[in-house]
């Protein structure tokens, strides 16, 4: 084997200096092998990167099927090191090949990017550590900063090369790296001795930097192979997918402060960069900057531009910068157009989404920096079969997707185009948006409402939801089910996942998630999880012949296994806090829907015990210790089924059971026990004057001080009902008083939001005390005014 060695070149991804410099080694070498850090399963494919696509792209590779979903992107932009390159690489006539692994293999399982920084906490720590002496010593503040301070205004490409050697030496160090980049490692080392080995011309690698002094070492320890190195395969499983796709990609995706891991911040700054030079780049954020801001009515005049100018002048003079560079000019703007004290770090100074509380101005210029540029693929592009499967659906059902559309749900083509829809929505592709619609599926309600749109980002999200199958259907259940295996032992979201399966019409997702869903039910320990599951599966059952869930028998051991537990968890005294008030309301709901329905349909039988669950509210009725608002609810549910005295054999529950646990409460707990009573039993007692009455004599009577203890609780109980509803009861309150007919619009009214009420009531309470406060010290009447 020769002594020469490979020119390899440790890039920072997407900086302009790094592209610059691969550049003018490609064409000072004229290298006859140009090795990349790339997917090496897309190198059959190379040519479709050079069908006339507008950058930014990136090649999504993934592996998918059964329990497992990877997928990983390799970006382009064209101040990518690695498009240069490719296209430089190309139009000499060198050997181009991607030498990396492929993105579906064990190596990034735990990467979402290619080009994801070092994720090993030793690196990660030795990496910070050298970047912290280095930037403290140069008094620098911020990762990118100190990049661009040392690399970016770089013009001697010989001197920068040298920089970077030293740079990622320093970074890299002695660290072995992890099993994953080990592998990695020696596949791209096996390249570069494969092309040393031909001997016909030089060797350029172009890689992440932290690789670069690792490959140095390692491809002189292996053997010289005559054949290019084979690529892995993935293991032989009828059930697994995997391949790799061009999709367009945004600069917004490029972006650090949106979540990107790796590469260069502030995306737009540097395509300026790399286009104009540093001068140029400066002036033109200057100018895009000041344009945003004013478009969103920030503080941004003459005066404040001509200071931020001369600012940034001025710390580029005193860093040694011979233009200002990016640092300069977003601190020169802290400096000048900030007004008021920031309690979070500048954005500039860190990684990573920008975090809460920092100032809109901040914020904006951010944004204008990462830019809005969209790639677009060339109209030649391969794509993955669910594109043009998704094709076909459309056209057949005669569906468009822009603007708005109302569906029929009772009809069979209104429910196959909203079957189509809830699976684009699973998919979570853009421009699908669900205006109006049933919660529940199968509920009988007619109508969606659907606002429908195709927003560039739409195309890269379908080609990137290709990965979970071939037809929209097989995606969609491929896509929840992977959701769902995040969310084993939550028995809600289980339960919710099978409701929008339903939504979806795909039937063929519950066998899986009805074990895990049994399993989650066996070991839940809170009761309104449970009763949530409940009120979503029951329904699926008596209505789900459509779907096949009905004669599923793990179907109804799911629902008689929750009912079972849900009454065991329901019946000892146990508080309720304000938050899971709701959930608590509605999972008795459940709990009483599945009684009475039971009871009114014969056609499907469950092995529920009825008269268990009659004692259980009876029980919790009667349960001093049980919270008022668990008690009026098992009220409600008892006066709300006709079977309750019938079957159960028990006193009976009627009004005056009714009104005796409210008489029997405090007056702060007289409003949570009647939101329990209108939750439940609703139709039997809100337009019932004798009740109505009742319910205000027991408010007549309380003082000042405790109606304004229960006001806040009371009117959330009233929330329940309809706003025609509440019109009667106040009508009814009208005629017990004989007072006027209130109009009908003040009767159908809204009431305002819960917090409005408490708000009112703390109010009422300080006007009393000051007036009381004021009759103490002579100067007022004992009784408010009028």
């Amino acid at each position: 084997m020769s002594n020469a060695a490979p020119h390899i070149i440790g890039v920072r991804h997407h900086s302009p200096a790094c592209a610059r410099l691969v550049a003018a080694q490609l064409r000072a070498l004229r290298p006859r092998y140009v090795l990349i850090e790339g997917p090496a399963d897309f190198n059959a494919r190379l040519d479709e990167l050079f069908l006339g696509h507008e950058l930014p792209l990136a090649i999504y590779s993934y592996l998918s099927g059964t329990g497992v979903q990877r997928g990983s992107w390799s970006p382009f932009a064209e101040h990518s090191p690695e498009w240069q390159a490719l296209v430089l690489g190309r139009d000499s006539g060198a050997c181009v090949r991607f030498i990396d692994l492929p993105a579906w293999h064990d190596a990034f399982a735990e990467l979402p990017n290619r080009y994801a920084d070092a994720p090993e906490a030793a690196y990660a720590l030795r990496a910070d550590a050298y970047e912290q002496a280095l930037a403290d010593s140069l008094g620098i503040e911020g990762r990118d900063a100190l990049w661009d301070h040392l690399f970016e205004q770089e013009t001697d490409t010989d001197a920068l090369a040298t920089q970077l050697d030293l740079y990622f030496g320093h970074l890299r160090g002695d660290d072995p790296g992890s099993c994953g980049n080990a592998a990695r490692e020696t596949h791209m080392a096996a390249w570069i001795a494969w092309a040393m080995a031909r001997g016909d011309g030089a060797v350029l690698v172009v890689c992440g930097g932290y690789h670069a002094p690792a490959l140095a070492r390692l491809w002189r320890g292996l053997p010289a192979a005559a054949q290019e190195p084979a690529t892995p395969q993935p293991p032989v499983d009828a059930a697994l997918r995997h391949g790799s796709f061009l999709v367009p990609y945004s600069f917004k995706r490029l972006d650090a402060f949106q979540g990107y891991a790796s590469g260069m911040s502030s995306p737009l700054y540097y395509q300026w960069l790399w286009e104009h030079g540093a001068q140029a780049a400066g002036l033109r954020l200057m100018q895009d900057t000041a344009q945003r801001l004013r478009q969103r009515r920030l503080v941004a005049s003459t005066a404040d531009l001509i200071a931020l100018h001369t600012h940034a002048q001025g710390l580029a003079q005193l860093r040694g910068h011979a233009v200002p560079l990016r640092a300069d000019w977003l601190d020169a703007a802290a400096a000048t157009l900030l007004k008021e004290a920031q309690d979070v770090p500048l954005p500039w100074t860190y990684r990573g989404r920008i975090r809460a509380g920092t100032a809109p101005l901040l914020v904006e210029m951010m944004d204008v920096l990462a830019g809005d540029v969209r790639g677009r693929l060339a109209p030649a592009t391969p794509q993955p079969p669910l594109l043009a499967a998704l094709a076909q659906e459309l056209e057949a059902a005669g569906l468009v997707l822009r603007g708005e559309l109302r569906l029929d749900l009772l009809t069979p083509a209104g429910r196959g185009k909203s079957h189509i829809l809830h699976r684009l929505l699973l998919l979570q592709i853009p421009g699908i948006r669900r205006v109006q619609g049933p919660q529940l599926a199968l509920s009988g309600e007619r109508e969606e409402l659907w606002q429908l749109d195709q927003p560039l980002e739409q195309q890269a999200a379908l080609i990137e939801a290709g990965a979970y199958g071939a037809t929209l259907a097989e995606a969609a259940q491929a896509a929840l089910e992977e959701r769902l295996r995040g969310a084993r032992g939550d028995v809600a979201a289980l339960a919710q996942g099978l409701n929008a399966a339903a939504l979806a019409g795909l039937s063929g997702a519950s066998g899986a998630l009805l074990q895990d869903l049994r399993e989650a039910v066996a070991a839940s320990a809170q009761f309104e999880p449970l009763g949530e599951a409940l009120g979503l599966l029951y329904p699926l059952f008596r209505h789900g012949q459509a779907l096949a869930m009905a004669a599923s028998p793990l179907l109804r051991s799911v629902i008689e296994s929750a009912f079972d537990r849900a009454l065991w968890l329901l019946e000892p005294p146990a508080a309720i806090a304000p938050a899971q008030g709701f959930a608590h309301l509605r999972a008795q709901i459940a709990l009483r829907d599945l009684v009475r329905g039971q009871a009114a349909h014969d056609a499907l039988p469950l092995s529920v015990e009825s008269p268990r669950a009659l004692a259980v509210f009876a029980r919790k009725v009667h349960s001093p210790d049980s919270a008022p608002l668990s008690r009026g609810a098992a009220l409600g549910a008892l006066l709300s089924l006709p079977q309750a005295e019938e079957q159960s054999g028990l006193a009976a529950f009627d009004l005056t059971a009714a009104v005796a646990l409210l008489r029997a409460l405090a007056p702060e707990q007289l409003g949570d026990a009647l939101s329990g009573l209108l939750a439940l039993a609703r139709e039997q007692l809100s337009q019932r004057e004798d009740f109505i009455a009742e319910v205000d004599r027991l408010i007549a009577a309380l003082d000042d001080a405790d109606f304004l203890q229960a006001l806040p609780a009371l009117r959330g109980a009233f929330a329940w009902l309809p706003a025609r509803e509440r019109g009667g009861v106040a009508s009814l309150v009208l005629r017990l008083h004989s007072a006027t007919q209130l109009p009908q619009s003040a009767l159908t009214a809204a009431l305002p939001a819960e917090r409005d009420a408490q708000q009112l009531a703390r109010a009422m309470q300080r006007e009393k005390a000051i007036w009381a406060r004021l009759h103490a010290w002579g100067v007022a009447a004992p009784e408010l005014p009028a």
